[in-house]
């Protein structure tokens, strides 16, 4: 065929009828199709040139090759529906304009018996070009940001090299082949439109993910094009070729190929699949290529002749100002990318990336202004609960509840205040020119609003806060503002509070508190703690049964101190799982060494309290076997007594009353009734003994509802098949009651104080 067949199209049969795509075969047929384009495609073009050279049929087979390109096109789109279908539209309207050209060349040709260039053909040809560019632009542009981009990489390089590719090759071949300008002009506009879809093609294969199947063969298509027409431009003026062009078959393959391109499934793939980054785009790489073809142009003014030569050097002129604006607007991409990363980078410095709050960074500047502005308030919040929602559910679930409650403190607080997340479940209010009548308000307006259910991926989550709350008036350092805030808060937390204000009584007793916990762990390592034994009988006679171990501080200086003194301290500070662990090793040890001693008149069994943070913490099964081996008691003596609340603290407290109840140890629940959901600890904890708080005990005389819900609770012990025992009996007539309702245990003054003798033994305890 003679030169006009300037195509970009690939080739394809016409689309095979899919009867069923929705079946297997269907399927597999619409996975199979680009391939089986491309095998006939190359067979058809073998069969072109078994035809009789430069007759008809060869031209009406390059023309229905042409047509099936377009339709494949098309067929491809209808197959894999792409997100973005404009760019294959643009790449099949291309495809007619050359057979289109093709349809005009032959009607000359044949029917004419003419063979002008430049012909109306070449319009058609050339004017595919527009199109085919425009479809490789949209489809570089799908990757938001990134591809323009690339597009002026690729542009700079495509004119640094494009400048070489016309002074050295498509000038000198248009020069040698053409007699006037139009016919130079048209020669060599052929390869260089060619050159500018393959710099298209290298902006597209330089994005993360754009890499597919589809794109590859695109590139391949445009190249056999720049192949073709180069190898036109330089062979036809020195050639001639009687029994068809041999060039023809890289133009009939680009049909092809363009075809196989849009019947690949890849040809639908989505940008957005990408993995995305915060880098600049300049890799060393490509700041080396970028460089070097920048500096093409002003580099071929020193090549000699060119100089002399008007034309080329009027190109290289032009080329190298169209250089200068392409590095230019590259840079100032740049410089916008990197101002966008800076901001991007500023943004995550100074937000929680979780809740999009502002974090302790951001906060502490913000109350540094807000000090320097005059007084107001600041609110430290912590979540009760938190903990257990991510050891019973996962830190997602987790994470999503920390954002609902993000978004609760930001409508609560109605922009009256900035929210901050401190740190895991922390969050603080800043709450400039507030009075107190107003943030105490605003921390009654949180308490409500965090006291409903709050649905997270699935899970109705009941969540509570503690709020400590600080007057900013007179401060001027962030640090101590926060401090004083965080003070409240933990005495809001000891106390059950929902909210606290700080007041510097609160600093007294912190003060106090970290005095106590240095002097008491001196008292553990030097002897000073002692254990105590309290009595539990039987009702009514007043037997002996059991004891329960209670520790007291022997201080040198101030004398015996209560428990109610150092257990919150030691709780606080952690020393109490030192603590818990000698208590259970003595109180074994001395209730081991009564049974050898007393006998039958020996107590059954003696408890030991064990506290929150020792249950939370592993290994409390292990501790209390190596007491019970180390002692030689017998597991069954043995009773743990815990609170309801320090049952619920975690899932793992529950598994550990799990282990011990395997090992033979007795639970005992202490304080019954005055926890939050006692009737369902009978049902998931191995209670063996129901301990009855005092509160219950007290009016248990006056009849009403207290009677009511003693006998209530001493009737579920028994159907349970638990023990039950009241606590803090301290007249006869408490006792006689009890018995009446049922009880047949009994713990309080009326029976004995606690003391480091066997009670009622008469006689001192080793």
């Amino acid at each position: 065929m003679r030169l006009g067949r300037r195509d970009n199209g690939t080739a394809g049969r016409a689309p095979v009828r899919t009867a069923d795509a929705a079946s297997p075969a269907g399927a597999t047929l619409r996975r199979r199709l680009w391939w089986l384009t491309l095998a006939a495609g190359v067979a058809a073009i073998g069969g072109y040139f078994l035809l009789p050279g430069g007759g008809l049929a060869q031209a009406v087979t390059y023309n229905v090759m042409g047509l099936l390109s377009g339709l494949a096109v098309l067929v491809g789109v209808r197959l894999h529906r792409p997100a973005r279908p404009a760019p294959w539209f643009c790449f099949a309207a291309g495809q007619f304009m050359n057979v289109a050209g093709d349809a005009v060349w032959n009607i000359c040709e044949y029917a004419l018996h003419r063979e002008p260039f430049p012909f109306v053909a070449d319009a058609f040809y050339l004017g595919s070009y527009p199109l085919l560019v425009a479809g490789l632009v949209r489809l570089v542009s799908r990757h938001r940001g990134r591809g323009w981009r690339h597009l002026l990489d690729a542009a700079i390089v495509a004119t640094g090299t494009g400048l070489v590719f016309w002074v050295f090759v498509a000038h000198p071949a248009a020069a040698a082949a053409a007699n006037t300008p139009l016919e130079r002009l048209i020669n060599t506009a052929y390869p260089a439109v060619d050159a500018m879809l393959l710099a298209i093609l290298a902006g597209l294969f330089t994005l993360a993910g754009a890499r597919t199947a589809s794109t590859r063969l695109l590139a391949v298509a445009a190249l056999m094009l720049l192949v073709a027409d180069v190898g036109y431009s330089v062979l036809t003026a020195r050639l001639s070729f009687d029994d068809g062009n041999p060039l023809d078959a890289a133009w009939l393959l680009s049909y092809v190929l363009w075809g196989a391109a849009a019947l690949h499934p890849s040809m639908a793939a989505s940008p957005a699949a990408a993995p995305q980054t915060l880098g600049t785009g300049f890799g060393r790489g490509r700041q080396a290529v970028l460089a070097a073809s920048s500096l093409l142009a002003p580099g071929m003014l020193f090549v000699p002749g060119i100089a002399a030569r008007r034309g080329d050097w009027m190109v290289v002129a032009a080329g190298a100002v169209v250089l200068f604006l392409l590095v230019s607007a590259r840079m100032s991409g740049f410089v916008n990318q990197v101002q966008k990363q800076a901001g991007q980078l500023e943004n995550l410095a100074l937000h929680d990336e979780l809740t999009g709050l502002d974090n302790r960074r951001r906060f502490q500047a913000r109350l540094r202004t807000a000090l320097d502005g005059g007084p107001g308030c600041i609110a430290l919040l912590d979540l009760t609960g938190f903990k257990k929602v991510n050891d019973q559910f996962g830190h997602h679930v987790g994470d999503q509840l920390l954002v609902e409650v993000a978004r609760t403190l930001t409508a609560a607080t109605r922009d009256a205040a900035w929210v901050a997340r401190m740190g895991g479940d922390e969050f603080t209010l800043l709450l400039p020119g507030a009075s107190r009548e107003s943030a105490t308000a605003l921390a009654e307006r949180v308490r409500q609003m965090l006291a409903q259910p709050v649905r997270v991926a699935g899970h109705e989550l009941l969540i509570s806060a503690n709020i400590g709350i600080a007057d900013t008036g007179g401060l001027a350092d962030p640090v101590e503002a926060l401090r004083r805030a965080d003070v409240a808060m933990y005495a809001a937390k000891e106390l059950g509070e929902p909210y606290r204000w700080y007041d510097p009584e609160l600093d007294r007793r912190a003060g106090e508190d970290a005095r106590t916990g240095a002097e008491l762990r001196t008292a553990l390592d030097a002897g000073q703690l002692r254990l105590v034994y309290q009595p539990i009988v039987e009702l009514p006679a007043g037997r002996l049964i059991a004891v329960e171990a209670l520790v007291r501080w022997h201080h040198p200086e101030r004398g015996v101190i209560s428990p109610a003194q150092f257990i919150p301290v030691a709780e606080r500070n952690g020393i109490i799982v030192e603590m818990g662990a000698w208590i259970l090793r003595e109180a074994c040890r001395q209730a081991a060494r009564w049974r050898s001693d007393h006998g039958p008149a020996a107590p059954q069994r003696v408890s030991v309290n064990v506290s929150a943070r020792q249950l939370a913490r592993p290994g409390l099964a292990e501790v209390v076997a190596s007491a019970l081996a180390e002692s030689g008691l017998p597991a069954a003596c043995l009773t743990i007594e815990v609170t309801e609340t320090a049952v619920f603290e975690t899932d793992r407290a529950q598994e550990t009353l799990r282990q011990l109840d395997r090992m033979g140890v007795r639970i005992a629940l202490d304080d019954f009734g005055t926890g939050h959901s006692s009737l369902a600890l009978l049902r998931t904890v191995p209670a063996h003994a129901l301990k009855v708080d005092k509160s219950f005990v007290d009016e248990v005389t006056a009849g009403g509802r207290t009677s009511v819900i003693a006998a209530a609770v001493v009737r579920v012990a028994d159907a349970l098949g638990m023990a039950a025992v009241a606590e803090g009996v301290e007249t006869a007539e408490q006792a006689v009651e009890l018995h009446r309702l049922g009880y047949r245990l009994a713990q309080g003054y009326h029976f004995g104080r606690p003391a480091e003798r066997l009670p009622g033994a008469g006689r001192e305890a080793a």
